[in-house]
């Protein structure tokens, strides 16, 4: 159990460092006081521009991936290892914290992103073969419906889907973590969904099924 709530613990403290943020520190921009006050990669496109963007989604990602493939599985000197039955939830424990310190970051005032990129990168240390169904049901959402925030909440349960449908080991372990994150992501992007039931919610460059594509109100 120790185990568990140490790697939890340095997983939440890795995810505190949030791209969007640690990058603006050093320009003098607190990027939730522009765009949508989202401290993440999308946002950080839409005010900061592509370079800024892109190391945002780096770090964002790649905390993910370390949480999930380095720290779950590592040997911590003088941290006696969990009984067998619980090592498996290590990726359980440290793929949520590091996603939880990317939303409520200890070093921002708790006050972070929405946690998809890090998500990704937690996925893609667990398994790259479960970021398919959460890509292929992205692009799908984006296309149809224009909504980033939108296909974000859909690929996450697309995760979870992916998950149950799977014959993998240690299913419980991953199942629980994949019902939990997608009830997380639907949680932080409560503000879309209300936008998106208001008609106020802005869309994407939509890239229809029959060739057309139009920037949408």
């Amino acid at each position: 159990m120790i185990e568990l709530l140490v790697k939890g613990g340095l997983s939440y403290l890795l995810g505190s460092i949030v791209g969007s943020l640690v990058i603006g520190g050093f320009r003098g921009v607190d990027i939730r006081a522009l765009g949508s006050g989202n401290a993440g990669a999308t946002n950080a496109l839409r005010t900061q521009g592509k370079r800024i963007a892109f190391w945002v989604l780096v770090i964002d990602v790649a905390k993910g991936w370390i949480a999930t493939h380095l720290i779950a599985p590592a040997l911590l000197p003088g941290i006696a290892p969990a009984a067998p039955a619980l090592h498996p939830w290590c990726v359980t424990v440290c793929g949520l914290a590091v996603i939880l310190g990317h939303v409520y970051p200890l070093w921002f005032g708790f006050r972070g992103g929405k946690g998809v990129a890090t998500l990704v990168g937690a996925v893609l240390g667990i398994h790259p073969w479960l970021l398919l169904p959460m890509v292929l049901t992205w692009l799908a959402a984006v296309m149809l419906f224009g909504f980033v925030g939108l296909a974000s909440m859909l690929s996450a349960f697309a995760l979870a889907v992916s998950i149950a449908l799977s014959a993998g080991s240690p299913r419980v372990p991953l199942l629980t973590y994949g019902i939990l994150v997608a009830s997380l992501i639907l949680f932080t992007h409560r503000s879309n969904i209300a936008r998106m039931r208001a008609g106020t919610e802005s869309r994407a460059r939509r890239l229809w099924l029959f060739g057309s594509h139009g920037r949408q109100p």
